[in-house]
């Protein structure tokens, strides 16, 4: 039986041949960026410069230097997230939120940092004035994801970027789910740290990730340590990125990322998002008959290419297992690291199972996913 993988929203799977290639390649040609004059040390080095470049022009960053490599999303969130906030600051955030922006804001509410969220409804939507109504004077920070890992709803970030910088605020953006599928223009959008993961729909390896800065946003070193650079200093670097970089690169997954960039421009960011949004509509449009499957999320928006549904009172494991143990299908089921937002669709006990498309799927796969939902709900 054929895999069909239906998971991408948490790591996607079919990556184009190049990222394979480069990452080979660099396996067998890279020595340590920045740490050696031979050329193993700077072929790394070069690479990984070309990688910033890359990531600063698809995301409207004006310095490259302020690119910032990370291990991914949960790393970089961290950083920016401890690296900013200080006890006494209030931060502004969302119920559509996953765990790597929710722990590190309730470890800081324990030293003084104070937190308000803004509620979602029953559809997963939020009311925009609700960002307003909770400024505060010592107000820092607004933190929101770009779409949730959950719906699949998509958040206005363009409109809460100017409602931040209106009011001299921090805007960080969690794209995880968004960047490589979604136009993002950091200087366009008032947005101060852009926070990306290389696995999911940037298509590169697992293990990368990072964060982009806009210059004049003055983040704390999360970890201290090798730089390459300043070695008698005793205090860590200061200059971006080797201010938030310590310890070595993982410059083989970056040339991964680096390929997979590349592809991504080549192929065009609208071609993949209009593919797979047409894969979502098909899965709707051939699910929409079947008695009993509840759909969350608000499809009559813009929308990342995810369908968390339930079928009447099963499971949410259980309908997840029958299609990957019957039909091949792969999806996730279970609570996707959101309590705020399975809380406000009141699917805590149940859970839901998601659907994640991908620019490497097919139409004929999604039928098959339809039908194998129709067979197990009829």
């Amino acid at each position: 039986m054929e895999l069909i993988y239906l998971d991408n929203a948490a790591t996607s799977l079919n990556k184009p041949q190049c990222v394979i290639d480069a990452v080979v390649d660099a396996m067998k040609k890279f020595g340590n960026s920045g740490r050696s004059a031979c050329s193993q040390s700077l072929n790394a080095s070069r690479v990984i410069y070309e990688a910033r470049e890359k990531i600063a022009s698809l995301f409207g960053l004006d310095k490259a230097s302020n690119v910032v490599f990370t291990s991914g999303a949960t790393e970089s969130l961290n950083i920016a997230i401890n690296g900013l906030l200080n006890k006494g600051d209030h931060v502004i955030t969302t119920d559509l939120e996953h765990n790597s922006v929710l722990r590190p804001l309730y470890a800081l509410t324990k030293i003084g940092v104070e937190v308000s969220y803004v509620h979602a409804d029953s559809s997963g939507n939020v009311n925009y004035d609700d960002f307003s109504k909770l400024i505060k004077p010592n107000t820092k920070a607004i933190i929101t994801t770009h779409a949730s890992n959950l719906t699949g709803n998509v958040l206005d970030i363009s409109r809460i970027g100017a409602l931040a910088y209106e009011h001299n605020l921090i805007y960080i953006v969690d794209a995880s789910q968004t960047a490589g599928a979604f136009p993002i223009n950091m200087s366009e959008m008032n947005i101060d740290v852009l926070v990306f993961t290389g696995h999911k729909s940037l298509l590169g390896p697992q293990g990368t990730g990072g964060l982009c800065v806009k210059e004049g946003i003055d983040i704390k070193p999360f970890k201290r340590g090798g730089s390459g650079v300043q070695s008698y200093l005793e205090d860590h670097p200061s200059e971006m990125p080797t201010k938030l970089e310590a310890g070595t690169l993982n410059g083989h997954g970056i040339a991964g990322l680096l390929a997979a960039i590349t592809y991504i421009n080549e192929v065009g960011i609208s071609t993949i998002q209009n593919k797979e949004k047409a894969l979502v509509t098909r899965f709707l449009d051939g699910i929409s008959s079947i008695d009993g499957i509840k759909v969350y999320g608000d499809f009559g928006k813009e929308h990342a290419p995810i369908v968390a549904l339930n079928w009447r009172d099963m499971d949410s494991t259980s309908l997840a297992d029958e299609l990957m143990e019957d039909f091949g299908i792969a999806t996730r089921p279970g609570a996707h690291c959101a309590p705020r937002m399975h809380k406000a669709l009141g699917t805590v006990d149940q859970g839901v199972v998601r659907f994640s498309f991908g620019y490497g799927n097919t139409f004929e796969e999604v039928d098959k996913a339809v039908n194998a939902l129709k067979e197990i709900c009829r």
